[in-house]
């Protein structure tokens, strides 16, 4: 006698796909692991300053060009650094969203608040 509770051929789990989800959870973190692994550039003020930092927020490298430097306007020179650091947590940011954009929840999604 099976139990109208449970899904399709007596699933108890309403036919979510199982093997599906863990294949798409693995694809995630292998997508998140490489991504992690990349190194992006940040720039700012046209490549007058630019900061390498990879997934792991290891920064590797600054680089500020003669030109940024002005000993009559230091902000200037803070404000390129920031908008640099703020461009590379974008594009890093943006990768690891990337990673994440291939999950397919399958029934789970519903149980998440997913349509």
């Amino acid at each position: 006698m099976s139990d109208q509770s449970d899904g399709p051929a007596g699933n108890p789990l309403g036919g979510m796909d199982l093997g599906g989800l863990l294949e798409s959870a693995q694809q995630m973190m292998a997508g998140m692991q490489a991504a992690a692994d990349d190194v992006v550039e940040g720039s700012a003020g046209g490549g007058l300053v630019t900061i390498e930092v990879d997934g792991h927020i290891n920064f590797r490298s600054v680089s500020i060009d003669l030109e940024a430097i002005d000993s009559d306007d230091v902000s200037l020179l803070e404000d390129l650094v920031l908008a640099a650091l703020r461009d590379a947590a974008e594009q890093l940011q943006a990768g690891q969203s990337g990673a994440m954009g291939g999950l397919n929840l399958g029934g789970l999604g519903g149980l998440l608040g997913g349509e």
